[in-house]
């Protein structure tokens, strides 16, 4: 117990320590008043800009169709909430082949010139300034305000918070990305350019758009140091800070994300690494884990395992475990005849459970999730490409634990109890935590140095020939086309 209850402090040392403000169940307060009402305000936040705000009345175009015939007051652009309570994480295919409106407003030559400014520099954020049309938008320019600047500048402004908000690669070129962003619908383009007209700060309104992950910004500082010659190195600097684009520009305070080539998942906290754990991922091929952007409803402890038909029928386990009770008792397993004639087969909760002590559920089609696993060697591997898509987790009941008092208001003592009780228990998650499969193949490691990663699924290759083609219109297709592989056994 003592060693379970040092594990505890040393979580709330280090959460303490990083400014995040515990769970009140975390701290173990004796007021429970006092903590009923903590939580309420904790846990109800108001959505506020990433832009600066005033108090005019926000006058937005609806469609590519209607220009306003003044200039357009400001409109909040909302960005997620400390706590994204309200922003569900989830990843599904969304295929819809329609193009973007294209809000068209009135541009003064002033405005239009700093907007020629800022796509001058925009290769500093590993975009590609040819892309936003500079020469025909000089000219413009040079004739003077009327229709023409207004609908070409309001067209390369759109493309580009577009390609800062969400990324410049094509959905195409995005293999098994089912992570969906939500900051289409939480930053309208319409919204931002109207902001960035009234305030008539067209710079300032597209710097701050770019990702604020401490990672990006690294790898942001690379691209520009690194020499403009070794265009190979500069293609994979850029080709992963669009990955950052990809996601959700507010991850959230508290997070798990794994990158899948690196092998390895991090617990962070207000951007801080709390705690590393190695992973096993899927095989390449059909069994390869997908990128995905999902929320964490419930830690598992002591997990039962519903074996699937695959090995129930087609390797003789159902059969087996029927006619060797002693055999299939030893083993953890009980089976079920059923009245089709079917035979279901559940592993029960213990050390040799394939799921091992600990299962995070996050609901997702494509049946992923992390978990333990009695296989402990795989993780003295190198490459841990062996599972069939889930991810296997490094001291998971250690993280089960974690996330039981971070993300479940349970004490210490309570996740402890409940780790080692040897039944099966789900902890239900009473904070949004969300959880990130991501697909880096240069990045900062848990070491904090940037490196590159091997290209585990030839996942680069797509990303980097978009960019060496013309930028695409985007359309409102938000993650890939590609078929959902739920596999009868993704462990």
């Amino acid at each position: 117990m003592a060693s379970f209850m040092r594990f505890g402090c040393s979580v709330l040392a280090v959460i303490a320590a990083t400014g995040l403000a515990a769970e009140p169940a975390l701290a173990q307060k004796a007021d429970s008043a006092k903590t009923d009402t903590a939580t309420k305000k904790k846990t109800v936040s108001t959505p506020t800009s990433i832009l600066p705000t005033t108090q005019a009345t926000p006058a937005v175009p609806s469609s590519a169709s209607t220009k306003p015939v003044s200039r357009p007051a400001v409109q909040p652009v909302i960005q997620p909430s400390a706590v994204p309570t309200a922003i569900p994480t989830v990843s599904y295919p969304v295929v819809q082949d329609t193009l973007l409106a294209e809000p068209v407003m009135s541009w003064s030559v002033a405005d239009a010139k700093a907007l020629l400014s800022t796509v001058g520099y925009i290769g500093k954020e590993g975009l590609v300034p040819a892309d936003y049309q500079p020469a025909a938008l000089k000219a413009a320019i040079a004739k003077g305000e009327g229709d023409d600047l207004d609908a070409l500048a309001s067209r390369v402004f759109g493309w580009l918070i577009e390609d800062l908000r969400d990324g410049r690669t094509p959905m195409k070129s995005r293999v098994q990305w089912f992570a969906v962003d939500p900051d289409q619908d939480l930053m309208p383009t319409a919204q931002i350019m109207a902001q960035a007209l009234s305030e008539h700060d067209v710079a300032g309104v597209v710097d701050k758009l770019a990702p604020t992950n401490p990672d990006y910004a690294a790898l942001k500082a690379d691209l520009n140091a690194t020499p403009m010659a070794n265009k190979a190195r500069r293609a994979l600097i850029q080709a992963n800070m669009d990955r950052w684009r990809w996601l959700a520009r507010d991850l959230g305070d508290v997070y798990l994300m794994t990158n899948i080539p690196e092998f390895q998942l991090r617990l962070v906290v207000r951007n801080k690494i709390i705690r590393s754990y190695k992973t096993v991922v899927g095989k390449p091929g059909r069994t390869a884990t997908p990128q995905l952007a999902e929320t964490v409803s419930a830690v598992v402890f002591n997990p039962t395992w519903t074996v699937p038909q695959s090995i129930v029928k087609g390797e003789g386990l159902g059969a087996k475990v029927l006619n060797n009770p002693t055999w299939a008792r030893n083993a953890g397993y009980k089976a079920t005849k059923n009245g089709d004639g079917t035979i279901t087969v559940v592993q029960q909760p213990g050390a040799n459970n394939s799921l091992g002590l600990m299962k995070i559920d996050m609901p997702n089609p494509h049946a992923i999730y992390l978990h333990d696993t009695p296989s402990k060697q795989y993780f003295n591997s190198d490459v841990r490409a062996f599972s069939h898509g889930c991810i296997r987790t490094e001291r998971a009941v250690e993280l089960g634990m974690t996330m039981a008092i971070l993300g479940a208001k349970k004490s210490a003592t309570e996740a402890a109890e409940i780790s080692r009780s040897g039944t099966y228990t789900k902890v239900e998650m009473t904070r949004t935590f969300p959880v990130y499969l991501t697909y880096f193949t240069y990045a900062r490691s848990i070491d904090g140095q940037l490196k590159p990663f091997n290209d585990l699924y030839e996942r680069d290759k797509p990303v980097l020939d978009s960019f060496l083609a013309p930028r695409q219109i985007k359309t409102t297709q938000r993650a890939s086309e590609e078929e959902i592989i739920k596999l009868d056994n993704p462990l």
